[in-house]
């Protein structure tokens, strides 16, 4: 290998690893407390604009704290044992419901090349088009929640717009707590819900 190549590959490799932390740092981190403790979250800016943007509009407004973890899904209390996934859900406080902002354009994970792995945040839909507050965090891999999966009726899948740093034991804890058949999602709706102290980013 001659001088020049070595040279060459070595400004390849710097502008690969500068391009990379610069992109890390463009992802803001947002701390979600809850009664059951604080989930850190890394918000992707850079793959999944759109989703990212809506999530931050509604954390820099103020709209979760009050809000809860309403849903948890797990093997023994899904109502859907056709395609079973495992995720809790966020919703935002239901008195600021009036103040919130127009659905958003779905991202798909086959454009924004992100997965539905363990720890992804992920935004709740019923039709494409129609992601609002809600967003879900998904517990070990579910693919059948990305593009061309079966959890959606419309193959579209889920939009993925982050992922979990730090506090995923505070996800699993709220995931393994009591849930009834009362709620708005059957025997998935935690009894009681789990309180949302506060949602901002990290300083």
């Amino acid at each position: 290998m001659t001088t020049l190549m070595r040279t060459v590959m070595a400004v390849m490799l710097v502008w690969g690893a500068t391009t990379h932390v610069a992109a890390l740092e463009q992802n803001p981190v947002v701390v979600l407390e809850t009664e059951k403790g604080a989930i850190d979250v890394e918000v992707d800016t850079v793959h999944a604009p759109a989703s990212a943007a809506n999530f931050l509009k509604y954390v820099d407004g103020g709209f979760y704290a009050g809000g809860s973890v309403n849903r948890a899904v797990r093997p023994d209390n899904t109502t859907r044992h056709d395609v079973e996934i495992q995720v809790i859900q966020f919703q935002m406080n239901p008195a600021r419901r009036a103040d919130g902002f127009p659905p958003i354009a779905l991202e798909r994970t086959n454009v924004t090349g992100l997965r539905h792995l363990d720890g992804a945040l992920s935004m709740a839909r019923s039709g494409p088009d129609t992601a609002t507050a809600s967003f879900s965090i998904v517990i070990g891999n579910q693919p059948e929640m990305d593009f061309g999966g079966r959890r959606n009726p419309d193959g579209q899948g889920f939009a993925v717009f982050g992922r979990v740093v730090r506090g995923m034991d505070v996800v699993r804890a709220i995931q393994a707590a009591p849930t009834g058949p009362t709620g708005p999602y059957g025997s998935e709706s935690l009894a009681p819900p789990i309180r949302v102290l506060a949602a901002s980013r990290r300083k």
